[in-house]
């Protein structure tokens, strides 16, 4: 099975708050180890379980035991993304919603979202596959005022919570959530919920156009589809870091752990856009940098570990790879981290 990720844009979003609110960008990146290009690389897509390691930097760098808050106040409108003209192609906000949702994996591998509807109030239920996560404050507050924040964009200000609850336990500044999120909150409950008068759901959509909601959708079916390719580059990705330092690794080997024929494998590889050499390059490089930045591993163990069979070999890939040598990435990192 993939590893369950999140897309790219959440990530993205709460960078442009964490800049607007004055936090040390550079200071965060060392403490996670990525940088502003990471941020930004294409089809950008994260493990859901590096929520609780981001939001952990957060805390630690800002000194702010409410940054999750905070952050939600200065995030930007979801824009630009295939939901958000689902919503606004649709008739109705209620079927943009529940169209939404049947592509719901464009946002998040781990999160399931779904309508209860009462005979006067909704209740959208957000549950994630991740019991750490699930009862993350940060994660949490910070998400909800993104969610509440586009429904207002795609309603004109219609939109508005009656109430949230949230897994999280109560936090002593309980009212300053509510006065921020609008609404009544509860804390401690059993599931993260969202709840909203039923009205809202048959409100009409002045932007609604039947034959660009039938694009949107297939569109939308379209990137789903592609996700569905790359869930075996993740799979190949893991099986190499399982064999590296064997040094059995090739396509052969890795189609066998998969129960697949080899030309199988590579033609699944050609469907994601890539091939096997592509992804195991990239894998010993983003293991190389790690090895180099963040570890005192000797050059010729992190050859080892990165399953070069000589010292030669990893200098010439490495220096292609990254535009200097090993020594002088481990030096240029250093040297950014005595700086910090």
């Amino acid at each position: 099975m993939s590893e369950l990720k999140d897309a790219g844009i959440m990530l993205q979003m709460i960078y442009k708050a964490i800049v607007k609110v004055g936090i040390d960008v550079a200071s965060l990146f060392d403490e996670l180890g990525i940088t502003e290009d990471y941020l930004y690389s294409a089809q950008l897509r994260t493990p859901h379980e590096a929520q609780l390691l981001f939001w952990g930097a957060i805390e630690k760098i800002s000194g702010d035991s409410n940054i999750g808050l905070r952050l939600g106040e200065q995030l930007p409108v979801f824009r630009g993304q295939v939901l958000e003209y689902l919503f606004l192609s649709s008739p109705t906000f209620g079927e943009g919603l529940k169209r939404a949702l049947n592509y719901q994996r464009l946002i998040s591998d781990a999160s399931e979202a779904y309508i209860e509807e009462g005979e006067e109030e909704c209740t959208m239920v957000i549950n994630t596959a991740s019991d750490a996560v699930r009862q993350l404050r940060h994660f949490n507050e910070c998400f909800a005022q993104g969610l509440i924040k586009f429904f207002k964009f795609v309603t004109e200000g219609d939109f508005a919570p009656s109430a949230i609850d949230f897994v999280h336990a109560e936090p002593e500044n309980a009212e300053e959530v509510a006065r921020v999120l609008g609404c009544k909150v509860r804390f401690g409950a059993e599931i993260n919920r969202l709840y909203f008068p039923k009205a809202i759901m048959t409100r009409r959509s002045p932007h609604a156009e039947p034959e660009l909601m039938v694009l949107h959708e297939q569109l939308a079916s379209e990137q789903v589809a592609r996700l569905a390719k790359m869930d075996i580059v993740e799979q190949v990705t893991k099986i190499i870091a399982e064999l590296l330092e064997s040094g059995d690794v090739t396509l052969e080997t890795v189609a066998e752990r998969l129960d697949i024929k080899p030309r199988t494998l590579r033609t699944r590889l050609a469907d994601a856009n890539t091939n096997f050499n592509q992804v195991l390059a990239e894998y010993r490089y983003r293991l190389a940098k790690r090895l180099l930045g963040g570890t005192n591993e000797s050059i010729d163990e992190i050859v080892y570990l990165t399953g070069f069979s000589e010292p030669s070999t990893f200098y010439r890939a490495f220096k292609r790879w990254a535009d200097m040598t090993p020594v002088e990435y481990r030096k240029s990192r250093q040297e950014r981290q005595t700086e910090v």
